[in-house]
C-alpha cells in the first residue's frame, strides 16, 4: 500500500490493487432476509468480476437482487454468505478499508443542500484526511474537470437536477477512490444533462477509475458499459459486452403493433409463433415481438397472416437486437417495464 502524503492524505494514485487483479470480485455471494417460510433469497450465488479501469453495467428488474448486491459491495449491509473483494480488500473482513477505497453516489444523493458545492467538496476532502490546502486544491481540480464553476459557489438547493448530480459525482471521487459505484446516476435528468454526465463518467474511466454502474436506461448501459451483467431472481443470467450479448440473439426481431384488445393480441402472438422460420414470439405490452432464423421469410409469412386476418395494423418492421431484447430474452420481461424504485430506493 502507498504511504500517505505529508498531511496524512492519500496520494493521488493508490496501488492497493495489483496489476491484473480484479477491481471487484464476488464468489458465490448470497443474501437472504426473513425467517422460516417467509425467508427471501434476494441474492443467490452471484459471481462477478470487474476489471480495473472499466465501466461495468449492472442491470436487473425490480426485486432481482441488484440493489442488495450493490449494498453488500459498498458495505451498507453485511455479507453473510460468499465472498466479495473490492479494490483488493475483503469486504466482510475489512469494511472500513473498503469504504476508504471506494466512492458511492446513491440514488438520493448526499450533497448538503444548505451549503455551497465548494464547501461540501472541501469538507468531504477533510473528512478523508486532507489538509485544508489539499482539500481546496482537489476541489478546484474537480470543479474544472466536472464543469462546476458556473454554480459551485451557490447554495446547493438552488441547483438544477443535472448540476446537483455532477456535484454528487465530484463528492464521490473527492478522495480519489479506486472504484466508484454509481446507482442510477442519471434518473430524472433531461437528455442534455444525461449526455453531459455520460461524458464526465467516460472521463473518469479514462483517468483510471473503475466504475460500477446500475441503471434502468438501456441506452445508457449500451453507450457507457464496457461489460455488463443482467441479474434476475438473485442470479446472474447473462454477462458480456453489450455487443456480445446482442449478437447472441443473432437475427433481427420482427416487431408488430396492432390496435387489438389484450386477448386478441395474445391470440395473434400464438398465431405468429407458428409461422415459418419463427422460433419464438412474445407479447411486450401492446407489441408482438417475433424471433426468426430467416427474418425476411418470416416477415413475409407474418404480413400474409395479418392481411388474411384483416388485423388493424399500426406498424410492422424489423428491429436489430437491442439490450432490451437481450433483457426480455433472458428474464421474460422488458427492463422498460421495471418502473421507478420505491421511495426508500428498494428493488
Amino acid at each position: 500500500m502507498d504511504t500517505p502524503g505529508p498531511d496524512g492524505y492519500e496520494p493521488a494514485v493508490m496501488t492497493l490493487i495489483h496489476p491484473g487483479e480484479p477491481a471487484v470480485e464476488t464468489r458465490v455471494l448470497s443474501k437472504s432476509f426473513g425467517l422460516g417460510a417467509k425467508r427471501i433469497e434476494a441474492v443467490r450465488g452471484v459471481d462477478i468480476t470487474v476489471q480495473q479501469g472499466e465501466i461495468f453495467g449492472f442491470l436487473g428488474p425490480n426485486g432481482a437482487g441488484k440493489t442488495t448486491t450493490l449494498r453488500m459491495l459498498t458495505t451498507l449491509i453485511p455479507i453473510k454468505a460468499g465472498q466479495a473483494f473490492v479494490a483488493g480488500v475483503d469486504v466482510a473482513r475489512r469494511p472500513r478499508e473498503v469504504r476508504r477505497r471506494i466512492g458511492y453516489v446513491g440514488q438520493l444523493g448526499g450533497a448538503d443542500l444548505a451549503a455551497t458545492g465548494r464547501e461540501s467538496l472541501i469538507l468531504q476532502g477533510e473528512l478523508y484526511g486532507a489538509s485544508a490546502r489539499q482539500a481546496r486544491d482537489r476541489a478546484n481540480e474537480l470543479i474544472e474537470r466536472l464543469e462546476l464553476s458556473e454554480f459551485v459557489d451557490r447554495i446547493a438547493r438552488t441547483y438544477s437536477g443535472g448540476q446537483r448530480r455532477r456535484l454528487e459525482v465530484a463528492l464521490g471521487i473527492m478522495h480519489r477512490p479506486e472504484v466508484l459505484f454509481l446507482d442510477e446516476p442519471t434518473t430524472g435528468l433531461d437528455p442534455q444533462n444525461r449526455a453531459n454526465l455520460w461524458d464526465q463518467v467516460r472521463g473518469l474511466r479514462a483517468a483510471g477509475t473503475t466504475i460500477f454502474l446500475t441503471t434502468h436506461y438501456l441506452e445508457e448501459a449500451d453507450a457507457l458499459a464496457d461489460r455488463l451483467a443482467i441479474i434476475d431472481k438473485g442470479r446472474i443470467v447473462a454477462e458480456g459486452t453489450p455487443g456480445e450479448l446482442k449478437r447472441k440473439l443473432a437475427a433481427a426481431t420482427i416487431v408488430i403493433e396492432a390496435d387489438l384488445s389484450p386477448d386478441e393480441l395474445e391470440a395473434l402472438r400464438a398465431e405468429v409463433a407458428v409461422q415459418p422460420m419463427v422460433t419464438a414470439a412474445s407479447l411486450d405490452g401492446r407489441t408482438v415481438r417475433a424471433e426468426a432464423t430467416d427474418s425476411a421469410e418470416a416477415l413475409l409469412a407474418i404480413a400474409t397472416l395479418l392481411r388474411s386476418r384483416r388485423v388493424p395494423l399500426k406498424s410492422i418492421g424489423l428491429a436489430q437486437p437491442s439490450l432490451d431484447d437481450v433483457f426480455l430474452h433472458e428474464t421474460g420481461r422488458s427492463l422498460r417495464d421495471a418502473g421507478p424504485v420505491n421511495g426508500d430506493g428498494a428493488r
